[in-house]
């Protein structure tokens, strides 16, 4: 294993252990709930996101400490979404990380108020925790971003638009795009800046550029999604393997072809490297999660 691919494996395991600490203990009152909320956090999952936080971070020079909480609150997020976006309400899946879906192991009920109080737990370390950095005005621009990134202009947006485009086929690219920019998107750049703003003397510029990579890959990441449901399976994927041509749901496949879609996530791929271009060594971390996403198998 490459020296890049090892630090992402340190911080997948830091990100785990992190998330153990900051989550309810499963015996607390009320115990279902609590547990509910660990099991669809702890129960799998890459962690591209906090990866992602650390990742950026580490490129500016960000203690590692300050980004153990901005890393756990889009891992939150993330988890709140998933279970969400799980039920029957929405796209109905029965695996989640090759285990039942929150729903299906809690009931719907409690996945619901588990995805809720996710969602509150991100925001709660996000302000809270105290190893973060201390400036209360970079504090809040994390809060505003975090929040703008979930909401209605972010991945519920997203998810909204999402359910209204099942069935159509008249879906351009443009608007595919603008779908994915808020629902996968939004999370991505959050976890991406977010690790950026935890070292405060970040010059624009380099923000600019990390926006922008954040921008190529979380584009990438759902390309590569999509490809995964058409030409994947349901053991290796660790959830069901073609729900989203199941469902009727516009694909980069379905709209570009597979070779199209690959070939559009190929040129996201290598707009996202040109961007971390004038960085050094210490931003090798992210091209490595950039090739990564777009040739992962799950």
């Amino acid at each position: 294993m490459n020296k890049v691919a090892e630090w992402s494996r340190h911080y997948r395991s830091r990100a785990n252990q992190a998330l153990d600490q900051r989550l309810p203990a499963a015996d607390l009152h009320p115990g279902d709930l609590h547990q509910a909320m660990r099991y669809a956090v702890l129960g799998g999952g890459k962690r591209i996101r906090p990866v992602l936080v650390y990742s950026a971070g580490a490129a500016v020079g960000a203690m590692l400490e300050a980004l153990d909480g901005p890393a756990c609150a889009v891992e939150f997020i993330h988890a709140y979404s998933l279970i969400h976006d799980d039920l029957p309400a929405m796209d109905n899946d029965e695996l989640r990380h090759g285990r039942p879906t929150c729903h299906r192991a809690f009931g719907e009920a409690l996945a619901i108020l588990a995805g809720d109080a996710l969602q509150a737990l991100a925001f709660q370390v996000l302000s809270q925790d105290p190893a973060m950095i201390s400036d209360s005005v970079i504090r809040m621009r994390m809060l505003g971003l975090l929040a703008q990134a979930a909401g209605s202009r972010g991945l519920v947006g997203g998810q909204a638009i999402d359910l209204a485009a099942v069935g159509r086929d008249d879906l351009t690219l443009a608007e595919l795009e603008n779908m994915h920019i808020h629902k996968t998107g939004a999370l991505i750049r959050a976890s991406v800046l977010l690790g950026a703003f935890s070292r405060p003397e970040v010059e624009s510029t380099v923000l600019e550029r990390l926006d922008r990579y954040a921008k190529c890959i979380g584009l990438a990441f759902q390309i590569r999604d999509d490809i995964l449901d058409v030409v994947g399976d349901t053991a290796t994927l660790g959830k069901t393997q073609g729900a989203d041509r199941a469902l009727n749901k516009p694909t980069y496949p379905a709209l570009l072809g597979l070779d199209g879609a690959r070939e559009h996530a190929r040129a996201l791929h290598q707009e996202a490297l040109a961007s971390l271009g004038p960085l050094g060594s210490e931003a090798d971390p992210l091209r490595w999660l950039a090739t990564y996403i777009v040739e992962r198998v799950y």
